[in-house]
């Protein structure tokens, strides 16, 4: 699919899901394959929202060892609270591209936050009004009717390097606030 879509002259990117599943040798094993491909870019990422900073590092400079001419995107969830933190270790190890998302939207735990993204960047063409203007006349009020961001049961499953999908349908039950019960259960589920 990336040589048809790159051969349509379509820049084209390649994300490696639930990296944190994966150990570093299949990682590589995949990387090497990426390497031979006209793939532009390539995204280490964080489906369960697992990583911790050193990982993200580690990631970064392992694509880098194996991808060279290409560059590297870090999307982060916010499951484990670390979601900016986690974005601005892959930016500052060498990762070209990252996600962000207006007052964190995304699905389950949401994504980095644009709002400090942009202002880690310190670029004097970025311009946060609009974004503040969007975030408060639409943004804001879809959290009425949608829910995301730091919610126990996503922290729940980023800690145990699950993907969210049960933290969702938790949350879908009468006993949505039930926290440790679903603790247990995910717990014993992966023990």
């Amino acid at each position: 699919m990336i040589n048809k879509a790159h051969d349509l002259g379509y820049e084209t990117t390649a994300n490696i899901m639930a990296i944190s599943t994966e150990t570093e040798p299949d990682i590589g094993i995949a990387l090497v394959k990426l390497a031979e491909s006209p793939v532009d870019v390539v995204y280490a990422v964080d489906s369960f929202g697992a990583l911790y900073c050193e990982q993200v590092k580690n990631l970064v400079h392992l694509f880098k060892k194996h991808l060279s001419g290409k560059e590297i995107g870090i999307p982060c969830p916010n499951s484990l609270q670390l979601e900016f933190a986690d974005t601005i270790e892959g930016i500052t190890q060498g990762a070209v591209f990252a996600d962000g998302s207006l007052y964190e939207m995304g699905r389950g735990s949401g994504n980095c936050c644009l709002m400090l993204l942009m202002a880690f960047l310190e670029n004097p063409k970025l311009n946060l009004t609009p974004i503040l203007e969007v975030i408060k006349d639409y943004i804001r009020p879809m959290r009425k009717d949608f829910e995301w961001g730091y919610i126990i049961p996503y922290i729940i499953t980023g800690m145990l390097n699950e993907h969210p999908r049960s933290a969702m349908a938790m949350r879908k039950t009468a006993d949505k606030e039930n926290y440790a019960q679903f603790y247990k259960k995910m717990r014993d589920a992966v023990t």
